[in-house]
């Protein structure tokens, strides 16, 4: 029975009707159309001279062979043809209600069939059949989305969602693999056509239906692996036209427990479905404070660590399935740290020595373990990560890593890990003597290396703010105000943020020794700077912070809001320890 439904295995190429190769050598098959010349010319001695060839068809052959008039006839014929090729491909309302019709006939015959021979299964195979073609059928308006609003009017969505409980497996693969195409980003649909078609998916509970659906695929069948991706594709394609619906999913249904069991599941070699279950995973947390939280209650933070562990020492292969994986763990890991719960997570499952061993001996996940410790110990709450991090001795490796140059980005996750120490380590505590004395010893190597960085990036940001002053010179009055974000972004790209970041270490180390203060100050005179540069830097930093009420985001239970007023409480805090630097200078 499974096998009627299978697809063959082998690629579509193989299916193609290909040219047989020549087998004749073309001079022998020249030989073989030689008219044998009569005997008496056969004379060896006789010369014989080429005659100029006459056609006696008026040179039909050494063209198409056509006349003009039949040449026009021809082409008007062939477009015509394209042209009903044309309207055939582009489905009408009548041709679509008529599908439809037969699409539900085809599920009530089956549903009668199967029963009516319950234990007859070769009685009910051919409405099976039937049933599978007309679902399969349905991929063609995929070529004419703007009826996507009338197919769900005709009610064949709630249909065609309910074919994912079918008792046979493959029937609803073939839904999952119609919905994949459907609701892909790259069908060309208005956006109020894939509204109305999402809309009417989530009405009839498409994600909770996916995800009991994906308990009963086997992944060692090709079918059932191809049908866990699609499933996967399909929740990728609602996160994409909608980022809410990536939080319906996790809080409607056991979709990101599913997920991260099958993260743990391990392969010989990593599967095309256990990289997307990480990426999906990614897109999950990325876009949602909830999400984020749930998958640290779920401890989906020792998950991740455990998926990362093998790379603290390897890399993946280059190119493959597994680097990706890898790269999706650390976006996720990454952003489920942000959190309270997640740093909580990340300290209790020693996530912070585990990133220290990948900064010391990984390769490729060196900098991607930088990065994740940049996320964790950033915020006002993340003193608990600080502390452990100058615990496990994690000065060392860091400033290690700050004295070999390393890349822009690197470097971008290095300076905000430096001012996160500063920040959250309470005064006079061991944890933060460590950290003032590693930037003064050695003679302040380390204060003229930030101050070598801090010369690179001003001028990468002046050359920015000169070509920002030419384009406010060309626009005047409303314009100008309007086009002040956007100008701001540029010196961001350019590498001010990094300057800020830098500045605000700099001015750290300034308020807690004078012999630093002296020597930056030293430092700066050769360049014809002074303090005031800094400052500068530092109030355009705080004036930018954006530390608005988060009133109007809801009530202070849902989740959104209370991000937004932690968010907001951070950047007022902020704020007050930069005016508080900027006075000490």
């Amino acid at each position: 029975m499974d096998d009627f439904f299978k697809k063959p295995t082998f690629p579509a190429s193989s299916l193609k009707r290909k040219q047989p190769p020549a087998t004749n050598d073309p001079t022998e098959a020249y030989k073989a159309l030689k008219v044998d010349r009569p005997a008496e010319d056969a004379d060896a001695s006789a010369v014989f001279v080429d005659e100029p060839f006459v056609d006696e068809e008026g040179g039909r052959f050494e063209g198409s062979g056509l006349t003009e008039e039949q040449s026009q006839i021809l082409d008007f014929m062939d477009q015509n043809d394209a042209e009903q090729d044309q309207t055939i491909d582009r489905m009408t309302i009548p041709q679509l209600k008529k599908l439809a019709l037969k699409f539900e006939r085809a599920i009530s015959k089956n549903h009668e069939m199967r029963a009516k021979f319950l234990d007859q299964p070769q009685k009910f195979m051919e409405s099976e059949a039937d049933l599978d073609a007309e679902i399969k059928g349905l991929t063609i308006l995929g070529e004419t989305p703007e009826l996507f609003p009338e197919f769900v009017k005709l009610g064949c969505i709630k249909s065609l969602v309910n074919l994912l409980a079918h008792e046979n497996t493959d029937i609803a693969i073939d839904v999952v693999e119609v919905l994949s195409e459907l609701t892909d980003e790259d069908t060309d649909a208005a956006d109020e056509d894939m509204k109305a078609l999402i809309d009417a998916l989530m009405e009839a509970e498409i994600m909770d239906m996916l995800t009991q659906n994906l308990s009963r695929l086997d992944e060692s069948q090709d079918v059932d692996r191809s049908g866990v991706y699609h499933t996967l594709s399909i929740f990728e394609n609602l996160a994409a036209h909608d980022p809410a619906l990536a939080e319906t999913a996790v809080r409607t249904t056991t979709n990101l427990q599913w997920i991260l069991k099958r993260l743990q599941v391990k392969e010989a070699s990593t599967s095309q479905n256990k990289q997307y279950a990480a990426e999906l995973l990614a897109i999950f947390v990325q876009s949602s404070y909830v999400n984020r939280v749930k998958l640290a209650e779920l401890d989906g933070v020792d998950v991740l660590l455990r998926l990362l562990s093998p790379y603290r020492k390897r890399d993946p292969a280059k190119g493959g399935e597994e680097e990706e994986m890898m790269e999706n763990g650390f976006d996720a890991l990454c952003s489920v740290v942000e959190e309270v719960p997640g740093k909580d997570k990340f300290v209790e499952a020693e996530g912070v020595e585990l990133c220290l061993i990948m900064m010391k001996e990984g390769k490729m996940s060196k900098t991607r373990a930088v990065k994740v410790v940049d996320h964790a110990i950033s915020g006002r709450q993340s003193v608990t990560v600080a502390t452990k991090f100058v615990e496990a001795g994690g000065l060392k490796t860091i400033f290690s890593m700050f004295m070999k140059r390393p890349d822009g980005e690197t470097m971008e996750h290095i300076l905000g890990i430096f001012a996160s120490l500063l920040r959250l380590l309470s005064l006079d505590s061991a944890p933060r003597i460590r950290t003032t004395a590693k930037f003064t010893e050695k003679d302040y190597e380390k204060l003229v290396r930030l101050v070598e960085l801090r010369r690179e990036y001003a001028a990468r940001v002046g050359q920015a703010e000169r070509r920002i002053a030419k384009q406010k010179a060309q626009v005047t009055g409303e314009e100008l105000e309007e086009r002040e974000p956007e100008w701001y972004l540029q010196k961001i790209d350019a590498g001010l943020y990094c300057l800020q970041i830098l500045d605000t270490v700099l001015a750290w180390i300034c308020a807690e020794d004078d012999g630093a203060k002296a020597k930056l100050n030293s430092l700066l005179k050769e360049e014809g700077k002074d303090m005031g540069h800094v400052r500068a830097v530092l109030q355009e930093f705080m004036e930018n912070i954006d530390n608005t009420t988060a009133d109007e985001a809801g009530d202070a239970a849902d989740g959104a809001a209370a991000k937004a007023r932690e968010t907001m409480e951070d950047a007022t805090e902020q704020k007050d320890m930069l005016q508080t630097l900027i006075d000490l200078l």
